[in-house]
């Protein structure tokens, strides 16, 4: 497999906005550190699905990372985070 070095972003705003959009009230204010700490969150949470989708492939003597490889380590990682 190639391995790439690729750096995985997520916008402050469009993660602000996600977030915003789950509050019941109009009043409730997010913070500028808790929207960088969940962007941080779903960085590692990406690069460890990435990574475990990818051991998983290899596992099964796979050279492509494919769904099925994704969805067979998602209950893990739900539960690990």
């Amino acid at each position: 497999m190639a391995e790439k070095d690729v750096e995985i972003s997520f916008k402050k705003d469009t993660v602000s906005k996600l977030l915003s959009s789950f509050f019941k009230e109009d009043k409730t204010k997010l913070s500028g550190d808790a929207t960088l700490l969940m962007v941080e969150m779903l960085k590692v949470f990406v690069q460890e699905a990435a990574v475990r989708s990818q051991k998983q492939a290899e596992s099964e003597d796979c050279d492509q990372v494919d769904i099925e490889h994704f969805e067979k380590i998602l209950p893990q990682l739900l539960l690990d985070f």
